[in-house]
This record gives structure tokens, sequence and C-alpha cells, in this order.
């Protein structure tokens, strides 16, 4: 179960290309006389933002507030970009920035049913004339003291010029924001000194000559990136491969596409980035934040067009309903629990490892499990076999057998996965599995001595200390008993 915070404080300034998405839907019922072309019968049409636009609207879906500076024209597509800015209702802010002579950037695209037939573009790629740079930045500066987070949204159509680029790199890290670039240049290093750089695979082999043919391909992609960048970390969209994270002081981190169907890819970067970029301006982790936009993508492939993903749909698919198993269904050898957890992860899904002896169940446990439970997807937990417990606790220990206390912990809801291993500790048991979360009680003391924590945190996972409640424990439980 991941929580979705509330992001309604959460402010997102998008500096970059504004487009309008304009989708003209018909039918096709015969073949031109004039030529060997489909005659599209037009039937309705809409629009949308798009580009920056997309981003905006998508940070607003999530229930934030996005400031979105750009250049429209002085035309009926520009007053359409203002319309759809307007029909936010406040969710977005627009500072638009008009050139003389220059048209709002306008994709058109023609379908029937579900297929695109034509794109039609009218767009000016120039880099914007100086007086509008000067414009830019100066509705930029005047945006960013409101900001939490900065988005640069680059698609090459003229409004990231060098001179805008740098300055508004420059405001922002001298104002402590953080920044996000979603890149279209092949020379990174115009992206200097921004906090996250998000290439996709084919834009990060171009500016690094390094093909992003598999993970450890997408790590020195990713690598080479930070290093012409400066950057504090680069997440490669990777298409149907998922997302890598590359930061400069963790392991590299891969997640696997958390799409279950695709219906169209326009627009999923922007909802990457809005999400990504949204959830770091609410707190959240470089890691976490990348494991909720890759399922926000995975929702937005799955929609018809460009397209936004709300709240409401982020916190159901994190939280989808869960299978509970029978508990007899629970206990497995760890060889079965090594292929299970490796198909959740396969999946997307979080897994999460705590152990312990577990003899004699009290409300300390219970909150630790339900806690750990809370921070994962799924949560396997490691019993010690009878003889480890009695190497660790003495003789008459333990007071119920593996068995009994397999069964115990196989009727727990928080606990999806039960396993035993005869060590004294869950090292090798946590080598097999390789977990992304490891769970033990704060009377630990430090994440630096729980078992594994190495292993765990190797592959980019997560090492917790978690409340314990006081006065609970299964040696008082026996000597009350005997008393």
């Amino acid at each position: 179960m991941i929580a979705l915070p509330n992001l309604s404080a959460c402010r997102v300034l998008v500096l970059g290309d504004i487009m309008l998405d304009r989708y003209v839907f018909g039918e096709v019922r015969r073949i031109s006389p004039e030529a060997p072309i489909p005659v599209l019968r037009a039937q309705r049409a809409h629009c949308v933002l798009g580009g920056a636009g997309n981003v905006a609207t998508n940070v607003m879906a999530l229930g934030a507030t996005a400031i979105l500076v750009g250049l429209v024209g002085d035309d009926a597509a520009g007053r359409e970009v203002r319309d759809a800015v307007a029909a936010t209702q406040g969710g977005v802010a627009l500072h638009a920035v008009a050139e003389a002579g220059r048209p709002t950037t306008v994709k058109t695209r023609f379908m029937s049913g579900s297929h695109q037939l034509l794109r039609l573009d009218e767009e000016i790629t120039t880099h914007a004339a100086d007086d509008a740079a000067h414009a830019l930045l100066a509705a930029y500066a005047a945006a960013l003291p409101s900001a939490d987070i900065v988005v640069l949204s680059d698609y090459a159509k003229g409004v990231l010029s060098d001179h805008v680029l740098a300055g508004a790199i420059a405001q922002a890290r001298a104002a402590g924001k953080p920044v996000i670039a979603d890149p279209k240049r092949l020379d990174f290093a115009a992206y200097a000194d921004v906090t996250v750089l998000t290439p996709n695979e084919l834009e990060v082999t171009a500016a690094t000559g390094i093909a992003v043919a598999d993970d450890a391909g997408a790590v020195a992609a990713g690598q080479a990136a930070l290093l012409a960048s400066g950057a504090d970390a680069v997440l490669v969209t990777r298409s149907q491969k998922g997302l890598t994270l590359v930061r400069r002081h963790a392991p590299p981190l891969h997640l696997p596409t958390h799409a279950l169907e695709v219906a169209d890819v326009s627009g999923a970067g922007d909802t990457l980035m809005a999400s990504f970029a949204v959830l770091l301006a609410s707190g959240a982790g470089m890691a976490e934040a990348a494991r909720i936009a890759n399922v926000a993508a995975g929702l937005s492939v799955a929609k018809q067009g460009t397209a936004t993903v709300s709240h409401a749909e982020l916190a159901a698919a994190l939280n989808p309903p869960v299978a509970v198993a029978e508990p007899e269904e629970k206990f497995v050898s760890l060889a079965d629990a090594a292929r299970i957890v490796g198909a959740w992860q396969a999946d997307g899904l979080r897994v999460g490892f705590t152990n312990g002896c577990f003899d004699l169940i009290h409300p300390g446990h219970v909150r630790l499990l339900t806690q750990a439970r809370a921070r994962c997807d799924r949560l396997v937990v490691a019993l010690n076999a009878d003889a480890s417990v009695r190497r660790l606790k003495g003789a008459t220990r333990p007071i119920q057998n593996e068995q009994a206390r397999a069964a115990v912990m196989s009727g727990m809801a928080s606990a999806d996965l039960v396993v035993l291993f005869d060590d004294d500790t869950p090292l090798a048991a946590i080598t097999r599995l390789q977990p992304d979360m490891l769970f033990k009680g704060a009377d630990w003391g430090s994440i630096e001595q729980i078992v594994g924590h190495e292993v765990v945190l190797a592959r980019g996972g997560e090492v917790a200390l978690l409340d314990f409640a006081d006065g609970h424990s299964t040696t008082r439980l026996i000597e009350k008993a005997a008393t």
C-alpha cells in the first residue's frame, strides 16, 4: 500500500513550449478518386493543451497548482490556449508572451476511431527574438518565488534558447528551487546544473553515443549524461522497458513499465514529468517520486490522445484490490518465494522483508508488521527455524514449533509470504529474495546494524527502522506465564 499525499499545496512552475493539440474525429468510408488516400468525413473536433501546457494540466489533475510560462501567438489558436487555461479555474496560471508574427504551435491529428491518419504541424521553431526572450525571463522571475519546483519542458519550438535556458536555471538555483529538465538538445551541457535531467532512451543515446539496449547501457548512458550536465540525477525513460534512475551518490534504480495496456503514447512523458515534479515538491525522495511517476505514465498510455491522470486515479492504481491468499498458500519454500517475489517485482510491485522468531505474537509484533505492510506492496516475513531459535534463545525455546509459528503468521493479513530460514541470520534469505525494502524494529538502533542492509541498499532499495510498541516482549509473556 502506497499512500499518495494530498498535493494541493504544491506549486510547479513550468517554462517551455506551449502547444495546442487539436483532434479531428470522423469516419472513413471510401478512398479519394484524386489520390490513393482515405477520405475522412469530419464529425467532431476538440482541443487540449499540449507540450508544456500538457505538463501543466497534468500537474493540475494531481491536485497541485501549475504556473505556465511560454509563447502564445496573437491568433485564433492562441485564444484557444487562453480559453483552455481559463477553463482550469485557477488550476493553471498562464503567463503568455506574444512575439510579433509568431503563430501558436498547433498539432492537428486526424482520427478515424482510434487510428491516427495524419498529423499536421503548424509551427515556427526558431528561437524567440531578444525582446520576447527578455519578456519570458521577466515573467518567469516574477512567478519563481511562489513556486516549489521548476520544470523546463523543451520541445525545441523556440522558447528555451541558450539565453532563456541558462537564465532560468541560474535564477532557480539562486532561489534554492530544484529544476527538472526534459531535454531536446544533443549537448546536455546546455542544461548545466539542473537537478534532474529526464531524457528518453533515444535522446540519451544520441547525446552520449552509448546505446541503451539493456539496464547496463541505461546506467552507462545515464552516468555519461550526469557528467555532461552536472545534474544531480538522470531519469532515463525507456518506453516499454520502464525507467532507470541514475544518481550521483546512490545505486541505480530500474523500474519496469507499469502500463497494463497501450492505447496512445502521446503525452505520456508529460504525465511522468508532472507527477515526478509534484511528488518531489511534496517532499518525496527521488526514488519514491520515480516509482509513483512510473505508475502515472502507465495510466496515461492506456488513454487515447493527450491525456491527464487525476489524483484519484493514481491513488487507486497505487493501491489496487489485493487478492488475499489463503493462509496455507502463504507458507512456501525459499525457492518458491524467490520465484513469487521475482514475479511481483516484474509487475512493478515493491516487496518488503522482515524477520524474527515470532514465537508468541503480541501487540509489538502486530504494530511492526502493520507498519511494514503499509510501506510496501507485498511483505515477506522470514521466521527463524526451530534450530535457529534454540541457538539464539536457549534450549527452552521456541514455545511453538516452526510449523505452528508459520501457521499463525500465515493467518496475519499483513504477511503476504512466510518462509523459514535455518541460519542464525536472514542474510542468505535476503540475498536470495533481493527485496526492495527491509524493515526492523527501532530497537535495533541503526540501519547499519540490520543484517542484510548492504544487499538491499546495493540494489537501490530502502532500509527502515519502524516503531516498536514498548512494554511487549515474548520473554516477558513467558516469564509472566511461569509465575
